[in-house]
């Protein structure tokens, strides 16, 4: 979505807003597409003394999966971005600042970009979540599986000596 900003190029104090929402079916992340909802964005270009400064924010709910226990579930989620705009650059390039083109900026590109990065690289259903079993697979967060602890072969000999200690 391209946003005109001439109005307020050289007028100090004032500001535009803009409202849209943004279609992220497509995106796919290991193999699953989370981003089923529009991404609502909302947000304003100033002109402070000159110097245009754009915010954003994202958000949607996702359709995840935990990582840990494998469960779905609904996580909201929400990403600020902001940068500053300019006509043309002084001096070398900056991630900060964004040129304008022909007095416009593409604000659906960098909303877009801004949501994709913000993207969680691990998701849990809590943070506390004790995922699965790695021997049986049972759901760790439900109660204790019926596996016995394993021991580790390293310590087979130590564990070995408590068995004889204790039966002596």
């Amino acid at each position: 979505m391209r946003f005109d900003v001439r109005p307020i190029l050289h007028a100090p104090g004032k500001r535009l807003t803009f409202q849209f929402s943004l279609d992220l079916s497509d995106v796919e992340f290991a193999g699953r597409h989370p981003i089923s909802r529009p991404v609502e964005v909302e947000g304003a270009v100033s002109n402070t003394a000159d110097l245009l400064e754009l915010e954003l924010t994202a958000r949607t709910t996702l359709d995840a999966v935990c990582d840990r226990c494998g469960k779905a579930f609904l996580q909201d989620k929400t990403v600020p971005f902001r940068c500053l705009l300019a006509e043309e650059l002084q001096n070398g390039d900056n991630d900060e600042i964004v040129l304008l083109e022909d007095g416009e900026v593409d604000v659906g590109d960098l909303a877009r970009t801004a949501f994709i990065l913000g993207m969680d690289t691990k998701t849990l259903c809590s943070e506390d979540c004790k995922g699965l079993c790695p021997r049986c697979g049972a759901d760790l967060n439900l109660g204790p599986c019926s596996c016995g602890k394993e021991t580790d072969p390293r310590l087979a000999v130590l564990a070995k000596l408590l068995e004889n200690r204790e039966n002596e």
